[in-house]
């Protein structure tokens, strides 16, 4: 629980903070190791048999019994929720047609949330609120790069999100998450890294290695916040994730990064870790 004392021998832990007043709170380790699954086949339960110290799973689909589990056994757990888009199918956002705006590309039940609204901001206090209840240490916010979806140089958000409305409206949710006592993320987002990377805890991206990107998120390193980074492979096997485990893994401890080989699914199909950065 957010409550434990007692940190893992395992890399999870880089302490305790207080901000601003705001509850004592878990942060992790420049060296935290990680694990991250999203996904299972057959409504199982997340694989929670790895010998990592954080564990980045999804917030209403976790079983609580998971993450009872991972806390006796000295483990830390960050929780995802989409803080930037609406979803087909989960029951824990009432969403208005105004607060909606266009499909995420690649993403056909997910549509764009506007920042600003008082109701989507109601609506991720509730799960921030949700994930104290159910012992989150930290939490994942996704989809809060909707300013970067473009077209042809407009908007294709739908909603006209801008940089200064997503800087704004991250800055109110890590004031949110810290003052539950939760440690937050900076998922993705890479243009606000500079910015936010004296607030936020740690940085979870998606093939930084891949896009030459991985540079931007050293505020993050230079302030000894882990920037924990998941790399997919096509064809998407486990075999071409070991062919390319070593040139990822060399490309990872050069950066500074903590870097898993994933499956798109995050399912835990396969996995490659690349050693911790020392």
């Amino acid at each position: 629980m957010i409550a434990l004392l007692v940190l893992a021998a395992v890399g999870c832990g880089g302490g305790d903070e207080r901000s601003n007043g705001a509850p004592e709170r878990w942060t992790p380790a420049a060296d935290a190791t990680w694990q991250w699954q999203l996904s299972a086949p057959d409504g199982d339960p997340p694989n929670i048999g790895y010998d990592v110290g954080v564990y980045d799973l999804d917030l209403v689909e976790t079983p609580q019994a998971t993450i009872d589990a991972l806390h006796d056994d000295g483990r830390r757990v960050i929780c995802y929720f989409s803080a930037g888009s609406s979803e087909v199918g989960r029951d824990d956002g009432n969403f208005t047609d105004a607060d909606q705006g266009n499909v995420l590309d690649g993403w056909p039940d997910e549509r764009w949330v506007d920042l600003a609204s008082a109701n989507v901001r109601s609506i991720m206090s509730d799960r921030l609120d949700l994930a104290v209840n159910k012992g989150c240490d930290g939490v994942e916010p996704d989809n809060t790069d909707g300013y970067r979806s473009t077209d042809g140089g407009g908007s294709s958000n739908g909603l006209g999100l801008t940089e200064a409305d997503t800087r704004s409206y991250l800055r109110w949710l890590g004031e949110e998450a810290h003052r539950r006592g939760l440690a937050i993320g900076l998922k993705n987002t890479l243009g606000l890294a500079d910015d936010l990377a004296g607030e936020f805890d740690f940085a979870v991206n998606e093939q930084c290695h891949r896009y030459g990107e991985c540079a931007e998120l050293a505020p993050f390193l230079e302030r000894g916040k882990p920037v924990f980074n998941a790399e997919y492979v096509d064809p998407d096997t486990a075999a071409e994730a070991e062919r390319q485990r070593k040139a990822t893994c060399a490309e990872a401890m050069a950066a500074g990064t903590t870097t898993l080989i994933l499956p798109l699914d995050l399912d835990d199909s396969y996995r490659n870790a690349c050693p911790a950065p020392k």
